[in-house]
């Protein structure tokens, strides 16, 4: 039958317990049987307890305080048994909780007892009252959302698995910790509750030093990745046109293709050619990029396929050139357009044969290298022209690769201006506010002649410019004549000065409104008309508007119109 609490039984023979304590003040320490005991201010333990939770989080520290716990119950429990030998089972297991109270970590009450060693049968109820536990989380963490008894409920088990020789889990039901009237547990055999594994999770050792270990290597990766893509735009950028670059480079990237990247200058050919070297197999391997335009004629041989020592006045030692310092890698050759014919010649023949000769020598050297052109000119009139060898334009021509201009993706300007704008806040110390929205549709309708590296500069010039915690303008942007008056209706020239429209534009406005017509109505003509002209591309007629593609698809899904 269950024994059902009595008040004497929790304070029977309490003595026996009282008389362990002994305190050796000279030597430091104080004793509870053979086991050594410390005496601890209970605002450090709340103290420690706040700091470990902010540290490692509720689930973290629940399980650490459990653990703890555990093992205290598992030195109490060696204690009662050689403590009350002859004593009943109800009263050797009530040192247990006599000795919670003891130490000063909360006072028990035990409300029903079933136990039974012989035939392994257990079962307990108990009221906690004043725990140490509770009263740091109503001081110093503020009331939970789960209960918080962790190291009494830790101790309860631990005592009792020990006590029967059989695992014992206790659940804390109800606890004023998380808003309950009472703090009571409930404690059986593990078999006999239903979610003992997720629980049972909480006593199984959680070193965070791995956990640190792994997160410090994917921040490692993570910032060897970040600093490969410094000041990259390759994959900024949602336009079509864009996306079809980034689609063929990355299929180029998995080859040994040679690549030739055509647009103008500023649209980034660069940056996509290191891009594509590191998403290939030679990521690991070195990148050369070398600017033809750069170097002169007379030297542009020994630069990039070395010099033999003697060979020309000048040539003191015997060096590398540009292309062995490539090897295993990739070689950018920005403006190949202008290698003299001599370099052009030396040029095929690596990629047809995959050796070279340096500049004075006659020894022939293998080498394996990724090559990368780009020009802005048309190699194809340079060859009909007589400036450019056809044999290695058809070599260097196997994947063409067009690269837009930034007027022909002007979706995509904000997003650059966003990486622009982080970049030179960290470079600089400084934050602004963005660009002023004046100053970005200044941006949408310039026509960027100089591309990505115009708008990088244009960006630099407006943070250098702007106060911190305010917004650029259009004015930090872009340079004014000093004669043309600002109004709100300036728009930026080709050469990026801001000017005002001609004085027409009086006449027109007044006829619209003397027309009779609805803002709706205007726009919708403005929207048709720009529909037409751009041969029902939406794209093109947002750019013709001054819209972005997600914003004239809405006017036109608006007006019915399907986009």
């Amino acid at each position: 039958m269950p024994i059902k609490y009595k008040p004497e039984i929790q304070h029977s023979d309490f003595k026996d317990l009282t008389n362990l304590i002994h305190f050796q003040s000279m030597e430091g320490k104080i004793w509870l049987g053979e086991q050594r005991m410390l005496l601890l201010q209970f605002s450090a333990m709340a103290s420690f307890r706040r700091e470990i939770v902010n540290t490692l989080g509720i689930e973290r520290a629940k399980g650490l305080f459990l653990r703890h716990g555990y093992q205290s119950g598992l030195k109490d429990a060696e204690l009662a048994r050689k403590l009350r030998p002859n004593a009943s089972e109800v009263g050797m297991f009530l040192a247990g909780p006599q000795m919670h109270s003891l130490k000063g970590l909360v006072k028990v009450r035990p409300t029903e007892l079933d136990i039974d060693k012989e035939y392994g049968r257990f079962y307990a109820e108990m009221e906690w009252i004043d725990s140490f536990e509770v009263e740091i989380c109503q001081t110093d963490l503020g009331q939970m959302q789960d209960p918080v008894c962790w190291t009494l409920l830790g101790y309860a088990c631990a005592y009792s698995s020990a006590f029967m020789g059989r695992e014992i889990i206790f659940k804390e039901v109800s606890c004023r910790g998380c808003g309950g009237d009472k703090c009571r547990v409930i404690g059986k055999p593990a078999e006999e509750w239903d979610d003992v594994a997720s629980f049972k999770q909480y006593f199984k050792n959680d070193p965070i030093i791995e956990e640190l270990y792994e997160l410090q290597s994917q921040l490692l990766s993570l910032r060897t990745n970040l600093d490969k893509q410094e000041g990259q735009y390759y994959g900024i950028g949602q336009t079509p046109a864009y996306q079809t670059v980034r689609n063929m480079m990355d299929k180029a990237a998995q080859g040994k293709v040679s690549v030739l990247l055509l647009g103008e200058t500023g649209v980034g050919k660069e940056v996509i050619a290191r891009s594509v070297h590191l998403r290939s197999k030679r990521a690991a391997e070195p990148f050369v990029a070398v600017n033809c335009a750069a170097i002169p004629p007379d030297l542009i041989e020994s630069e990039l396929f070395g010099v033999e020592k003697g060979a020309f006045t000048g040539a003191t030692q015997s060096r590398m050139g540009r292309f062995e310092r490539a090897d295993k890698g990739t070689i950018f050759l920005d403006e190949v357009i202008e290698l003299s014919p001599r370099a052009q010649a030396s040029l095929l023949r690596v990629l047809q044969e995959g050796e070279l000769e340096r500049v004075g020598d006659n020894r022939t050297r293998k080498i394996d290298v990724r090559v990368i052109a780009a020009t802005h000119e048309d190699l194809a009139e340079a060859v009909k022209a007589g400036r450019f060898r056809a044999d290695l334009y058809y070599r260097l021509n196997v994947f063409p690769v067009a690269i837009p201009a930034l007027r022909e993706r002007r979706e995509d300007i904000p997003l650059l201006v966003e990486h622009f704008l982080q970049r030179f806040h960290q470079e600089y110390g400084k934050r602004t506010l963005g660009l002023s929205d004046k100053a970005l549709e200044a941006c949408l309708h310039y026509s960027w002649p100089g591309n990505i590296r115009e708008l990088e500069n244009v960006i630099e010039r407006g943070i250098i410019l702007t106060d911190p915690n305010e917004s650029i303008s259009a004015q930090a942007l872009f340079p004014r004549a000093p004669e043309e008056p600002q109004t709100a209706s300036e728009r930026v020239s080709s050469d990026g000065v801001l000017i005002q429209p001609g004085n027409g534009q009086g006449s027109w406005i007044s006829q619209l409104l003397s027309s009779g017509l609805s803002l709706d109505e205007i726009e919708e003509s403005l929207i048709r008309e720009a529909m037409q002209q751009a041969k029902q591309n939406v794209s093109g007629a947002a750019r013709l508007l001054g819209l972005s593609r997600p914003a004239l698809a809405y006017r036109l899904k608006k007006i019915g119109i399907e986009g």
